[in-house]
């Protein structure tokens, strides 16, 4: 059922009241109109304004690039670029988040948009949530934190100047991650609540415009050994025909009194997992086509989906793809836990591949300390995509290369360096035109606000603005 609320074209990033945008992509007088071309689209992202695990984050289609991110209050904004005639429209506001709203609160960041456009041509947005609160009634598959997961649509094809909220989903989500089939089917991945929480999917078969009950694919549970639950992080994209295929890590979610340090709950991620779900039949299986029992529980984790253990090393997942046989590639970030101040160190990003009977990589190569995506042509070619520090103190973001199917990386093509910040960077937007691979958000010290870049193979995608 559809909520009344309705988001409209005057919500742009300027009219929205962003702090220095007076001007920046609005109406100028034909007397004072003069124009100049920047490397960043907008400048309202806020906090972590793009992450690999919000996925996909944008989409081309068409001969357009839509992108999505989080702005201003913590609300997703929404930009599209024209790819035959240079022109950007946006950014617009496409909905409100329940996060943001209170001064006293620091920046959640769970909550940010991820994009996907239905066979009719309407633009979907998913965003806000990160458990939901008690408020919002009794969550049967996990626990509360904060947010509102919502889910807003396009009111006409392919244009994203007005919004309308649905009434379609559970508000106890976060991390959202959306996969459409080659039949337009369209399932959303999340996490049912807070750490404490299964991870679910729904599916819908009509653009979007319903979503079946959710189904738990990953089962959080007490641990009987440690003052722990089970808890975990995936990547889901789709894999070949009616397969999505499944790379996740552990998270050991200890209880503030059980943990074996002053800190209580940390985050504590181990290990490397892989599955596939066969849409088809509704099967899941491992790598070796052996059928999965679900929700899938750490015991049954361990025995059978093990990619690798990370041994004293924390992991953060990254994201996966296949190769032209069909052979699955994982990126993972991992690097030791720094002590009781910290909640872990940096992570060095690591490749892992199955040869057809087993899995090799993990080492330690020249891949740095960052975070990105991967694409993988042919066997051998391997290609990462990372956003990283340079020891000097720059941010870059730059493609590292292996043409030994992952035994060795080399850095190839820096696409976007700045001086005194850091970058977040998406996953590969859907289907992505090789001028519009990523989305990235440039953190400057000192200030919350973000510079939000379309990034390809060239560099950043200009745009043409006004002065100030």
């Amino acid at each position: 059922m559809k909520r009344s609320l309705l988001f409209a074209a005057a919500f742009t990033a300027c009219m929205a009241g962003i702090a220095g945008c007076t001007g920046a992509y609005g109406p100028q007088s034909a007397a004072t109109a003069t124009t100049s071309q920047t490397e960043y689209f907008a400048d309202n992202g806020l906090g972590n304004a793009v992450a690999v695990v919000q996925h996909p984050a944008g989409e081309y289609k068409d001969g357009i690039t839509y992108v999505s991110y989080q702005g201003p209050l913590e609300d997703p904004y929404v930009a599209s670029y024209n790819h035959n005639t240079g022109e950007w429209s946006g950014p617009f506001k496409a909905g409100v988040s329940a996060m943001g709203k209170d001064p006293t609160r620091k920046i959640d960041n769970h909550g940010k948009p991820t994009l996907i456009i239905d066979d009719a041509g309407y633009v979907h947005i998913f965003f806000g949530g990160h458990g939901g609160t008690p408020e919002l009634g009794k969550n049967p598959l996990g626990n509360h934190h904060y947010g509102e997961n919502k889910h807003v649509v396009s009111k006409r094809p392919y244009d994203i100047s007005e919004w309308e909220e649905l009434d379609t989903i559970p508000p106890f989500g976060t991390y959202n991650q959306v996969v459409k089939m080659d039949n337009g089917d369209i399932y959303l991945f999340y996490r049912h609540g807070a750490h404490r929480s299964d991870w679910v999917y729904h599916k819908s078969t009509d653009n979007g415009r319903t979503f079946s009950e959710p189904v738990s694919f990953l089962k959080h549970k007490r641990r009987t050994d440690l003052q722990a639950v089970d808890s975990w992080y995936p990547y889901v994209t789709k894999g070949e025909g009616d397969e999505i295929i499944v790379s996740f890590d552990y998270h050991l979610c200890w209880d503030g009194a059980g943990a074996p340090d002053a800190r209580g709950h940390t985050a504590n991620r181990q290990d490397l997992f892989y599955m596939v779900f066969d849409t088809g039949d509704g099967s899941w299986r491992n790598v070796e086509g052996e059928q999965l029992p679900m929700p899938l529980t750490r015991e049954v984790a361990e025995e059978k989906t093990l990619v690798a253990r990370s041994g004293d090393l924390w992991s953060f997942n990254a994201s996966v793809t296949l190769d032209d046989l069909g052979h699955p590639h994982i990126g993972i970030t991992m690097g030791e836990d720094l002590g009781v101040t910290k909640v872990g160190g940096p992570k060095q990003m690591r490749h892992y591949r199955w040869s057809g009977s087993e899995w090799v990589g993990g080492k330690s190569t020249r891949l740095p300390v960052g975070n990105g995506d991967l694409v993988v042509d042919g066997r051998e070619d391997v290609r990462f995509l990372l956003a990283s520090q340079r020891s000097g103190g720059e941010a870059m973001i730059a493609w590292w290369e292996s043409e030994d199917g992952g035994a060795s990386f080399a850095r190839t093509r820096e696409l976007l360096v700045r001086d005194k910040a850091s970058f977040a960077i998406s996953s590969f937007i859907r289907n992505a035109h090789p001028d519009a691979r990523v989305i990235v958000a440039e953190r400057a010290r000192g200030t919350d606000a973000r510079r939000m870049y379309l990034l390809g193979d060239d560099g950043p995608v200009t745009r043409t603005i006004s002065p100030r």
